[in-house]
């Protein structure tokens, strides 16, 4: 059996809900034989590590080392890992462990996140009861199934916030088949938002971006949105309804708000909810049913999407646009996440 290099992980732990990560170590899970020992070098910092420190999604199990968009190189590997070298530039997304069994219906239909026996980064417990910690640390130890091969093309601290923000919002793109000439409307230009409207439009779609926020008119119409439109501007918004074919939603929408959104959709047009806001949602029966639009959720991406997500963007060019903090000022560049300063994700640097 290989033995781990680093036997003791030290990374920044939240110990109790709140916006603060402290000096923390563990003691990490023997090193399996299908298993890759990864030295980090960049972590991303994703809405979804708030949300779980802050404990807004209930659940959470401290102490937690969050980060689940980690870029690094391989410092040891299990026996049976033959598509890994030490040395390798490589990246792990928001799950480290499927069954990937042929009885097993989501691990056989590209649906490995919704995997039964699946493991996420963080904040998840393997089947032997350990807890799996994230990227705000020094090292991880994950299956090699869900690590992967960074394009040389793509800077590593670009490639951070691929693993699950890129991910997220091309999933479904892949899945509900976006094609050229579509009509997309992206909401919310942010950390999400701002990656779906490159990728939409490297697959050809007309994008139409929807924000509160005029000062990213520009921005937009750069990333390569056919239109900007300011959602306080009524003209603006009455000349896009009924004219979309998809609608994702990446930021916190009110619950209120989805009658307006499903008003924006051409018949049987799709609304595609990415962020995970607090409350219900509530719309109309009647805007449902007389515009015959269906709503629904994309998760994150398993295996094979990530790989497509990290090749399209190699060969699109598709980059987030970032700031970068030193792990150890982790803290302010939590807090600046949190009060919505980012532009437009945040890389720790290790």
């Amino acid at each position: 059996m290989v033995e781990g290099k680093i036997n003791k992980i030290h990374g920044w732990a939240a110990m109790k809900p709140g916006i603060k990560v402290e000096p923390w170590s563990y003691t990490p899970r023997p090193l399996g034989e299908n298993d890759v020992e990864i030295k980090i070098e960049y972590s991303g910092i994703c809405g979804s590590d708030l949300h779980t420190i802050k404990e807004e999604w209930g659940g959470t199990s401290y102490p937690a080392i969050v980060g689940h968009e980690i870029i690094g190189k391989v410092i040891t590997k299990g026996e049976k890992v033959s598509e890994f070298n030490e040395g390798d530039l490589v990246g792990v997304g928001a799950q480290v462990y499927a069954c990937h069994r042929k009885d097993c219906s989501p691990c056989n239909n590209n649906l490995d996140p919704h995997c039964p026996r699946g493991v996420f980064t963080y904040n998840s417990k393997y089947p032997d009861g350990e807890q799996a910690q994230g990227g705000y640390a020094e090292a991880v130890r994950v299956d090699a199934k869900y690590v992967f091969h960074i394009p040389s093309s793509i800077d590593p601290s670009h490639a951070a916030p691929l693993m699950c923000a890129g991910t997220t919002v091309f999933a479904p793109m892949l899945r509900k088949g976006v094609k050229k000439g579509d009509k997309v409307g992206v909401v919310g230009i942010g950390g999400l938002g701002h990656l779906a409207i490159q990728y939409a439009r490297a697959l050809g779609a007309e994008v139409y971006a929807f924000s509160h926020s005029s000062n990213k008119r520009e921005q937009c119409l750069e990333l390569g949105a056919s239109k900007f439109i300011l959602t306080s501007n009524k003209e603006e918004v009455d000349a896009q309804r009924h004219t979309l074919d998809y609608l994702f939603i990446t930021s916190n929408a009110k619950s209120n708000q989805y009658n307006e959104f499903i008003s924006w959709m051409d018949f049987e047009g799709i609304v595609v909810l990415l962020a995970l806001p607090e409350g219900h949602m509530t719309f109309s029966p009647f805007e449902f049913v007389f515009n015959e639009v269906a709503i629904t959720g994309s998760l994150i991406g398993g295996v094979n999407i990530i790989k497509q997500t990290l090749e399209f963007a190699h060969k699109h060019n598709i980059r987030p646009i970032i700031e970068k903090y030193p792990i150890d000022d982790v803290n302010n560049a939590l807090q600046r996440m949190d009060d919505g300063k980012a532009r437009y994700r945040i890389v720790l640097t290790h």
